[in-house]
Protein backbone atom coordinates (compact mmCIF):
# COMPACT_ATOMS: atom_id res chain seq x y z
CA UNK A 1 0.00 0.00 0.00
CA UNK A 2 1.62 3.38 -0.72
CA UNK A 3 0.66 6.61 0.90
CA UNK A 4 -1.82 7.70 -1.87
CA UNK A 5 -4.18 4.84 -1.38
CA UNK A 6 -3.26 4.43 2.62
CA UNK A 7 -6.14 4.58 4.96
CA UNK A 8 -4.62 6.14 8.65
CA UNK A 9 -5.77 3.72 11.10
CA UNK A 10 -8.19 5.35 14.10
CA UNK A 11 -6.41 5.25 17.43
CA UNK A 12 -8.70 1.98 18.86
CA UNK A 13 -7.74 -0.23 15.72
CA UNK A 14 -3.91 1.29 16.92
CA UNK A 15 -4.67 -0.79 20.10
CA UNK A 16 -6.71 -3.45 18.82
CA UNK A 17 -3.11 -4.39 16.64
CA UNK A 18 -0.20 -3.59 19.90
CA UNK A 19 -3.06 -6.03 22.00
CA UNK A 20 -2.87 -8.71 19.28
CA UNK A 21 1.19 -8.33 19.80
CA UNK A 22 1.48 -7.78 23.45
CA UNK A 23 -1.75 -8.38 25.42
CA UNK A 24 -2.63 -6.01 27.85
CA UNK A 25 0.40 -3.31 27.89
CA UNK A 26 -1.87 -0.30 27.43
CA UNK A 27 -5.05 1.07 28.83
CA UNK A 28 -7.50 2.10 26.83
CA UNK A 29 -7.12 5.11 23.62
CA UNK A 30 -7.94 8.01 25.24
CA UNK A 31 -9.42 10.10 22.10
CA UNK A 32 -8.11 13.84 21.43
CA UNK A 33 -8.67 16.61 19.24
CA UNK A 34 -7.20 15.86 16.25
CA UNK A 35 -5.11 12.80 17.22
CA UNK A 36 -5.91 9.51 19.90
CA UNK A 37 -3.68 8.56 22.68
CA UNK A 38 -2.71 5.42 24.37
CA UNK A 39 -1.39 5.20 27.71
CA UNK A 40 1.42 2.38 28.02
CA UNK A 41 1.02 0.80 31.32
CA UNK A 42 3.84 -1.26 31.49
CA UNK A 43 7.00 0.89 30.56
CA UNK A 44 9.16 -2.14 30.81
CA UNK A 45 7.84 -3.32 27.29
CA UNK A 46 8.49 0.41 25.97
CA UNK A 47 11.40 -0.20 23.79
CA UNK A 48 10.32 -3.62 22.17
CA UNK A 49 6.93 -2.28 21.32
CA UNK A 50 8.21 1.34 20.19
CA UNK A 51 10.38 -0.98 17.45
CA UNK A 52 7.23 -2.93 16.58
CA UNK A 53 5.39 0.09 15.94
CA UNK A 54 8.33 1.02 13.65
CA UNK A 55 8.26 -2.16 11.82
CA UNK A 56 4.84 -3.86 11.54
CA UNK A 57 3.75 -3.07 8.00
CA UNK A 58 0.06 -2.24 9.36
CA UNK A 59 1.21 0.83 11.92
CA UNK A 60 5.07 2.25 10.19
CA UNK A 61 5.54 4.58 12.68
CA UNK A 62 8.45 5.89 11.18
CA UNK A 63 8.55 9.52 12.53
CA UNK A 64 9.00 10.97 16.09
CA UNK A 65 7.36 14.14 15.51
CA UNK A 66 8.12 15.41 19.53
CA UNK A 67 8.55 13.77 22.71
CA UNK A 68 7.48 16.23 26.03
CA UNK A 69 7.93 15.44 29.85
CA UNK A 70 4.81 16.58 32.02
CA UNK A 71 5.02 16.87 35.69
CA UNK A 72 1.21 15.64 36.56
CA UNK A 73 2.05 16.89 40.33
CA UNK A 74 0.71 14.18 42.19
CA UNK A 75 4.21 12.44 42.95
CA UNK A 76 4.56 11.24 39.00
CA UNK A 77 6.10 12.05 36.03
CA UNK A 78 4.91 11.34 32.06
CA UNK A 79 6.71 10.92 28.80
CA UNK A 80 4.23 11.86 25.96
CA UNK A 81 5.36 10.65 22.57
CA UNK A 82 3.96 11.88 19.39
CA UNK A 83 3.93 9.21 16.05
CA UNK A 84 3.18 9.58 12.67
CA UNK A 85 3.38 7.41 9.83
CA UNK A 86 4.59 9.92 7.24
CA UNK A 87 5.77 7.53 4.29
CA UNK A 88 3.03 4.68 4.25
CA UNK A 89 -0.36 5.55 6.26
CA UNK A 90 -0.02 9.11 7.42
CA UNK A 91 -2.02 8.03 10.58
CA UNK A 92 -0.95 9.95 14.27
CA UNK A 93 -1.06 8.27 17.55
CA UNK A 94 0.30 9.60 21.43
CA UNK A 95 1.53 7.12 23.86
CA UNK A 96 2.09 8.24 27.18
CA UNK A 97 4.31 7.05 29.91
CA UNK A 98 4.33 7.59 33.46
CA UNK A 99 7.07 7.13 36.19
CA UNK A 100 7.89 7.91 39.53
CA UNK A 101 8.69 11.45 40.51
CA UNK A 102 10.95 9.66 42.96
CA UNK A 103 12.60 7.25 41.06
CA UNK A 104 11.99 9.14 37.14
CA UNK A 105 13.51 6.20 34.42
CA UNK A 106 12.25 5.45 30.68
CA UNK A 107 13.13 3.14 28.62
CA UNK A 108 15.34 5.23 25.90
CA UNK A 109 13.64 4.83 22.06
CA UNK A 110 16.88 6.83 20.67
CA UNK A 111 17.75 3.30 18.96
CA UNK A 112 14.37 3.52 17.17
CA UNK A 113 13.65 6.99 16.82
CA UNK A 114 17.03 9.54 16.18
CA UNK A 115 15.24 12.39 16.87
CA UNK A 116 14.46 10.99 20.56
CA UNK A 117 18.37 11.98 21.08
CA UNK A 118 17.66 15.27 21.78
CA UNK A 119 13.88 15.02 23.06
CA UNK A 120 15.03 12.70 25.97
CA UNK A 121 17.89 14.80 26.90
CA UNK A 122 16.05 17.74 27.18
CA UNK A 123 13.48 15.81 29.60
CA UNK A 124 16.35 14.87 31.58
CA UNK A 125 17.32 18.23 31.58
CA UNK A 126 14.14 19.91 32.44
CA UNK A 127 12.59 17.15 34.87
CA UNK A 128 15.42 15.37 35.86
CA UNK A 129 13.35 11.85 33.84
CA UNK A 130 16.20 9.05 33.20
CA UNK A 131 16.32 7.74 29.76
CA UNK A 132 17.86 4.29 30.61
CA UNK A 133 19.98 3.12 28.02
CA UNK A 134 20.89 6.26 26.12
CA UNK A 135 24.24 6.50 25.36
CA UNK A 136 24.82 10.42 26.26
CA UNK A 137 21.87 11.83 28.95
CA UNK A 138 23.64 14.94 29.70
CA UNK A 139 21.83 18.56 30.19
CA UNK A 140 21.35 20.38 26.53
CA UNK A 141 19.59 23.46 27.95
CA UNK A 142 20.84 24.11 31.36
CA UNK A 143 24.74 24.39 32.44
CA UNK A 144 25.99 21.18 33.68
CA UNK A 145 25.81 22.54 37.19
CA UNK A 146 22.66 23.86 36.80
CA UNK A 147 20.56 23.01 40.64
CA UNK A 148 17.11 21.31 40.12
CA UNK A 149 14.94 20.62 37.00
CA UNK A 150 12.95 24.08 35.94
CA UNK A 151 9.96 22.28 34.70
CA UNK A 152 9.04 20.31 38.05
CA UNK A 153 5.85 22.47 39.57
CA UNK A 154 7.57 22.33 42.52
CA UNK A 155 11.17 24.08 41.30
CA UNK A 156 12.43 26.79 43.21
CA UNK A 157 14.59 29.19 41.11
CA UNK A 158 18.24 29.50 42.51
CA UNK A 159 18.78 33.28 43.63
CA UNK A 160 22.58 33.21 42.18
CA UNK A 161 24.60 31.10 39.69
CA UNK A 162 28.20 31.74 39.92
CA UNK A 163 28.13 34.73 41.86
CA UNK A 164 25.42 36.23 39.47
CA UNK A 165 21.55 37.10 40.64
CA UNK A 166 19.44 34.97 38.61
CA UNK A 167 16.71 37.99 37.38
CA UNK A 168 13.44 36.00 38.10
Amino acid sequence: MDAKTAKPLTADEIAAIIREEFGDVIGNAEPTVGIGTIPVTDNSVWQPLAYFLREDDRLKFDFLASLSGVDYNDGTFGVVYHLQSLATHKHKIAFRLKCPKENPVIPTVMDIWKAANWHEREAFDLYGIKFDGHPDLRRILCPEDWEGYPLRKDYKVQETYHGVKVPY
